[in-house]
């Protein structure tokens, strides 16, 4: 089965707000005066419009790990499958994309994990308000994971289906990373070259 690359329009974060939202502007054009099958199933529409986004922040309170981001709290319950660096002429080595976005939290993974550490790869991740699904990167050095920023997007073309087929089994890939800089901004580098060993596991069970 292909990878998903884009969250159903019904995960989305933003639509049960927007839903409300056009539902109560619609309340000023609706008036109680209306006919009653207009009036009362706008009505009805406006609770059941409450009630999903209700239950769209209990869920989204929940903790889950990977959680609906890809964001991980602990390695604790995950399967880790070490894709440990491959020793040749060429290493596949690759930058880590949005660290911009991050620097509080690959700070302080550097400095609790120091320069090299890993990372884990977690597929289905995403920013919110974004529909898109990109590969998280978890910087797993010191006392817990920190979200560092995304898999580019040539190396995520590359390796998506490996690494979502193993997301299937609640497995995920482990890989050396290196935290550059010594002061911000810092980089992040991923070696892939370990992830070739890995590839059949996936279809492999």
């Amino acid at each position: 089965m292909p990878a998903r690359r884009s969250k159903p329009l019904t995960s989305w974060e933003p639509l049960p707000y927007l839903v409300l939202l056009v539902l109560l502007l619609l309340t000023g054009a609706v008036r109680p005066d209306a006919p009653p099958v207009l009036f009362w199933g706008l009505m009805a529409l406006v609770v059941a419009a409450l009630g999903w986004l209700v239950a769209t922040l209990v869920r989204s309170g929940r903790r889950e790990n990977p959680d609906q981001w890809g964001d991980l709290s602990s390695l604790d319950g995950i399967d880790v499958i070490d894709a440990a660096r491959r020793e040749r002429d060429l290493r596949t080595v690759v930058p880590v994309d949005d660290t911009h976005r991050h620097q509080p939290a690959i700070e302080l993974a550097r400095l609790h994990g120091g320069a090299e550490q890993h990372a884990v790869l977690v597929p289905r991740a995403s920013r919110w308000l974004s529909r898109r699904y990109r590969i998280g990167v978890q910087l797993v050095g010191g006392d817990r994971p920190r979200h560092a920023g995304f898999l580019g997007r040539a190396a995520e073309d590359r390796w998506i289906e490996v690494l979502d087929d193993l997301r299937e089994q609640g497995r995920y890939v482990r890989v050396p990373a290196l935290v550059t800089g010594a002061s911000r901004p810092h980089a992040v580098e991923l070696d892939l070259s370990g992830l070739e060993g890995v590839a059949g596991t996936g279809r492999d069970g």
